[in-house]
């Protein structure tokens, strides 16, 4: 590590502003002597691995290492581009930890949450049990929850946690728990959960903490998911728990954790900060680039004002030696200080396994604390350059056979790419087909009434349709199962509602306002058929079927159960009455694309802003 800890601490003076702001400062380390005996205790940790056990693919499987320069061919000017180095899979991921671990005889490995959901149909078809078994087998000792651990409810994360097996119907419904009759353990690793309880009561719905004793060194670690995890994800699958505030809880838990004699404390929350973007140099020209792995904070990097990480780390308690955090899929390594001034690390390693922190520090025998100006982090690049792991290979290799049947069956057929690339008014074309799909779902219709008009949130549209794939060998064109559910891998449910025109306009107003203004627009999808227009954050006309929205008229409305609940701050969506469950949007999904095969992409004409 020590070309490491040099390149962290030539990035000290450059940063002496925002560590006099202690925002965001280098991850450097001292060498200064410890008070006692000592042992050098190692802690490798990652976050937001989502499921991706094969190689993840495009951008979501690359790292930025670095920037070069390269003529625009419209315009002829020099501008900035990103280097990056492919990364990820957990067959890789398992190598590069047992690689770490040499040398280091007393080493734990963490994570800060959302280890499943949202994951590829390999991992999500099984209900993420494939990847727990992963996370057993590459020696994970804890992890926070994080929000999509509450993807399918928090019962399903307690069964991750407990093991058992689902009735689903065996693969009958494209999923299958326990397949082959194979008894599903859980989680060998402790999940922590220390801020969520259930409603009225302190009880959590897993373990708080966890203590590690590593010859004697006694850790705590505490693990916590964000606050705000109601509102982004489905209101049913955290009904009648509370979440807590992350400072409140963790600082409530040190006298707990000192009463058993625990001095040393490690903080693993899933929420997380965004790095500023890098000026980069070349031939004395300066470019705003994207921040490499390892510039955030070691290199002069900082993170941004606004990054929820930061008032938390500043809030917890000093007696908190360390903070891994996640949520944001962001590579940084920082000094925050604490309430005390002290310094104090917050790391956090990207997503989908493309980085590991390796962080050594020094335990301190006689005050059994960790000794804090010890604590050293870097970001390593999980590269694709060494020897698989044989144990991974053989847990992919098995669930691929075991997927097959569900994932390479064709469903349809499209002309060309279907991509999220949104027009000027925030409109995509996969959006377009998404919202199509929801409002022709029989699923969802009731007592004769059929919905007027479909939502389909952004953010929970994963990937493109491409025209040239063929994973299966199927014809170009060809869209199989896997693909579709790429685009679609929550497994939410179809809801239809009634909102008046009034609280339609209200709905739409909410892309901009409210907890969404000063974001970037949530511009909601919709069917065909409905149009509106807007400017800045104005709402302009809405029509139904060409005709304008009458405030005081009742329309049906059909979306995921995620926006049914309030998700992604649109509170409106909640007050729908006469509420109705259908089937699963990835259903509807498969089935319209059969339908409407083959499909071509309309033009984009649905939502309109306007100077």
């Amino acid at each position: 590590m020590t070309s490491l800890r040099t390149r962290r601490l030539s990035g000290v003076v450059a940063v002496a502003a925002m560590a006099a702001a202690g925002l965001a400062m280098t991850g450097g380390s001292s060498t200064a002597a410890a008070n006692g005996p000592t042992m050098d205790i190692q802690l490798l940790s990652f976050n937001d691995f989502h499921g991706n056990l094969e190689t993840p693919s495009g951008s979501s499987g690359r790292i930025v290492t670095g920037h070069k320069t390269v003529t625009d061919p419209k315009t002829g000017a020099l501008v900035a581009q990103d280097v990056t180095t492919d990364a990820g899979g957990v067959e890789y991921l398992a190598t590069h930890l047992k690689e770490a671990r040499k040398g280091h005889p007393y080493s734990l490995t963490v994570a800060a949450g959302d280890l499943i959901g949202a994951s590829p149909l390999l991992s999500a078809a099984f209900h993420d049990e494939p990847t727990i078994e992963a996370m057993n087998s590459l020696g994970l000792d804890a992890s926070a929850v994080g929000n999509h651990e509450f993807d399918e409810g928090y019962k399903e994360l307690q069964r991750m946690a407990d093991g058992g097996c689902l009735d689903d119907g065996t693969g009958a419904n494209n999923q299958d728990s326990c397949p082959g009759g194979k008894t599903f353990t859980g989680a060998n690793f402790d999940y922590l959960a220390a801020n969520v309880v259930y409603s009225g009561t302190d009880k959590t719905i897993l373990p708080p903490y966890t203590i590690k004793n590593i010859k004697g060194a006694k850790i705590g670690f505490i693990g916590m998911t964000l606050q705000d995890t109601p509102t982004i994800v489905t209101a049913a699958g955290v009904a009648g728990l509370q979440f807590k505030n992350e400072v409140a809880t963790a600082n409530a838990l040190v006298p707990v954790l000192r009463a058993q004699g625990v001095n040393a404390i490690v903080v693993l929350i899933h929420q997380g900060g965004t790095p500023n973007q890098q000026t980069w140099y070349e031939n004395g020209t300066p470019y705003t680039v994207n921040p490499t792995y390892d510039y955030t904070c070691a290199q002069g990097g900082s993170l941004a004002a606004d990054s929820p990480i930061i008032p938390i780390a500043k809030g917890l308690d000093p007696a908190i030696d360390m903070i891994v955090s996640g949520h944001t899929h962001q590579p940084y390594v920082c000094d925050i200080k604490d309430p005390a001034g002290q310094p104090r690390m917050v790391t956090s390693a990207s997503s989908f396994g493309r980085l590991f922190t390796d962080t050594e520090l020094t335990y301190d025998r006689r005050t059994q604390d960790i000794v804090r100006t010890s604590v050293d982090s870097a970001n390593m690049i999980v590269t694709r350059d060494v020897a698989k792991d044989a144990d991974q290979t053989a847990l992919i290799d098995r669930y691929k056979t075991l997927v097959t049947p569900i994932a390479s069956k064709v469903i349809g057929h499209v002309t060309t790419d279907v991509t999220r690339t949104g027009n000027a008014g925030g409109e995509s074309q996969l959006g377009d087909l998404i919202a199509d799909a929801q409002l022709a779902d029989p699923s969802v219709v009731t007592g004769g009434r059929k919905p007027d008009i479909a939502f389909m949130n952004p953010g929970g549209i994963r990937t493109d349709l491409t025209y040239s794939s063929s994973k299966y060998g199927e014809a170009p064109g060809d869209i199989t199962f896997e693909e579709a559910f790429n685009v679609q891998p929550f497994n939410n449910y179809l809801v239809s509602l009634d909102l008046t025109g009034a609280q339609v306009k209200q709905l739409l107003t909410e892309q901009w306002s409210g907890k969404n203004a000063g974001t970037a627009k949530k511009i909601l999808q919709v069917n065909k058929g409905f149009n509106y227009t807007y400017s800045g954050t104005t709402l302009g006309t809405v029509t139904v079927n060409g005709q304008p929205l009458v405030d005081g008229q009742t329309y049906r409305i059909v979306t995921n159960n995620f926006l049914q609940g309030g998700g992604d701050n649109f509170p409106t969506m909640a007050q729908g009455t006469n509420v109705y469950y259908g089937g699963l949007d990835i259903d509807a999904f498969a089935s319209y694309l059969s339908a409407s095969s083959p499909y071509t992409p309309g033009a984009l004409t649905r939502i309109t802003a306007t100077p």
